[in-house]
């Protein structure tokens, strides 16, 4: 039988290990109270697995913290996390104590005390993921249930419906031919708003003022991305950024002029960051803007640009300030407009000379919107088109870092929808597949595999529905980047084993979690390398935290 409540104790001195954890790496790698680069590399490793347990651990807390929310069927599944997540974390940190030297006592000592044995047998032993996961199976309840206001609720009922009806009928003949999203797609999401959700009311959008509806972006990008990841999920990324660069630092002119016309999806956007050299080393940027009569001179290029070609509207971050020394501080936000292509390569030349040439990437996955390789060569953009104008200039790596924390709660939501959409073809073949003369749901591993996937989906659900209420709160920067680098690390786990059920169907094209497989894979990848997320956000800041509370001490405050 579970137990009714959750080791609350138990988490609470894996915090205790964790935060000791942090702050021998931060005094590590600190000198004369200050982070030092060189120490910070060396303590690569013990970052990275530092980010990981905290991810894992907020989740586990989070699950904790709403225990009187849980329905009957999640309640077991948060156990199944939960206990899951103290095991990882406490591995985790075993490798960071050892590279640091500290005393393991502590950490073996609660890994092999009774309390946690009996958690975990009663909780999460092979009898009890089977109950759970059997249980989970046959109901036809939602998983990972989170409370919602009536108007969200209305709008995940009518965007799952969109989603069913119109996008997934669609959705794999865009990725097995890899076609460019169509209109016939496009144009109702624009009448259904998809575009507006991260522009202010004032400004023809639909949030409300001073901050995005994250809530309700939330509920729409998990419900489109269950139909397609690439054909509708990820249209909202792109205006999501671009909207929120605007309103941190565009002119009111910019702002009235271009979050109309977002908010519209007219023109449609992306965002060219990424460079071929650098990856998400967004300060060490390179594509050049040279000042010219009446505005800027882009010479360079870009890649991994999703949407460039269909869209009318790039978002481009350039170097603004020639000395390279400037680092972040010499990078500045423009927007430049173009023509709209379907094909997979283009080249557009300005009346003056200037060219842009796109080429789509191919991949394995993530088909629909592409993703550019852009050649810019004294291609022209007007001074009214540098976000900020005078005032923006240098600002762009600010501006861009507003845009991607939204980014970031968004990818996590994308993640979810995946997550849910494999979830479901699971116990769907699970119930219809027969082995051995019994239907695959019966027998106890494949039981224990739907639970432990299930429990992954609903602790992820319930800790990006809380982050996205703190950042509608103003909060939340921090769990954003948490349940971005949780969400899609686990997204590729259940995806794999919803592939896995499925046999050698799921291996074949013509079945949809094939591609939910290798869409998954993309989501630790881009808003952020899981890596540069995981160190240079996350672990940065958790050990400046932690610096920041040892001075404190030292100074009696």
């Amino acid at each position: 039988m579970m137990p009714s409540l959750f080791p609350e104790a138990l988490l609470g001195r894996v915090r205790q290990l964790f935060d000791r954890a942090v702050a021998a790496v931060a005094e590590a790698c600190a000198i004369d109270g200050k982070l030092d680069a060189g120490r910070l590399d060396r303590y690569q490793s013990a970052s990275y697995e530092i980010a990981l347990a905290a991810a894992d651990l907020l989740a586990a807390e989070t699950l904790v913290a709403a225990s009187g929310e849980l329905t009957e069927h999640d309640h077991g599944l948060a156990l199944i996390f939960v206990a899951d997540a103290i095991g990882a974390v406490l591995a985790r940190l075993e490798t960071v104590f050892l590279e640091t030297d500290l005393d393991l006592d502590d950490l073996h000592t609660l890994a092999s005390s009774s309390d946690l044995a009996s958690f975990r047998r009663s909780a999460a032993s092979a009898t009890a993921r089977a109950a759970v996961g059997k249980a989970v199976a046959s109901a036809n309840t939602e998983i990972g249930n989170v409370r919602l206001e009536p108007a969200l609720t209305m709008a995940q009922d009518a965007f799952r419906r969109f989603a069913s009806d119109v996008v997934a009928p669609m959705a794999e003949k865009i990725h097995r031919h890899d076609l460019t999203v169509p209109e016939s797609l496009l144009e109702p999401m624009r009448e259904m708003g998809v575009f507006s959700l991260s522009v202010p009311e004032a400004y023809g959008g639909t949030a409300a003022a001073g901050h995005a509806d994250t809530q309700m972006m939330i509920v729409v990008t998990e419900a489109l991305s269950e139909a397609s990841l690439a054909a509708a999920g990820s249209l909202i990324t792109r205006p999501e950024i671009l909207a929120r660069a605007l309103m941190t630092g565009g002119t009111e002119q910019q702002k009235t002029h271009w979050l109309p016309r977002i908010a519209a999806g007219d023109p449609l956007c992306a965002i060219a960051i990424t460079e071929p050299d650098f990856g998400s080393d967004v300060a060490s940027l390179a594509l050049k803007a040279t000042r010219t009569a009446g505005g800027w001179l882009l010479n360079g290029a870009k890649t991994w640009c999703t949407f460039a070609g269909k869209a009318g509207l790039l978002m481009v971050v350039a170097r603004t300030d020639p000395d390279k020394a400037a680092g972040h501080r010499g990078l500045s936000v423009l927007l430049v407009e173009k023509p709209s292509y379907e094909e997979h390569e283009f080249t557009f030349v300005q009346e003056r000379g200037g060219r842009l040439h796109g080429r789509a990437i191919p991949t394995i996955g993530y088909r629909g919107m592409h993703s550019f390789d852009l050649a810019f060569d004294d291609f022209f953009v007007p001074s009214r088109n540098l976000i900020g104008e005078e005032a923006g200039l240098g600002k762009g790596f600010y501006f861009t870092m507003a845009g991607m924390t939204g980014g970031r709660i968004q990818t996590a939501a994308r993640a979810l929808g995946v997550m849910r959409a494999a979830l479901l073809a699971a116990i769907r073949y699970a119930g219809d597949r027969k082995v051995f003369g019994s239907a695959l749901i019966d027998f106890p591993l494949t039981q224990v595999k739907i639970a432990a996937m299930a429990a992954r989906f609903a602790a992820c659900r319930r800790l990006t529905y809380g982050v996205g209420r703190l950042l509608d709160s103003g909060a939340g920067r921090m769990e954003a980047s948490l349940v971005k680098l949780l969400a899609c690390r686990s997204a590729e786990m259940v995806t794999r084993e919803a592939l896995q059920i499925h046999g050698g169907m799921g291996y074949a094209e013509e079945s949809a979690v094939s591609r939910y497989f290798v869409d998954a894979r993309v989501l630790s990848i881009f808003e952020g390398a899981e890596e540069t997320l995981a160190l240079k956000v996350i672990a940065r800041s958790l050990l400046e935290d932690a610096l920041g509370s040892a001075t404190g001490e030292r100074r009696g405050t």
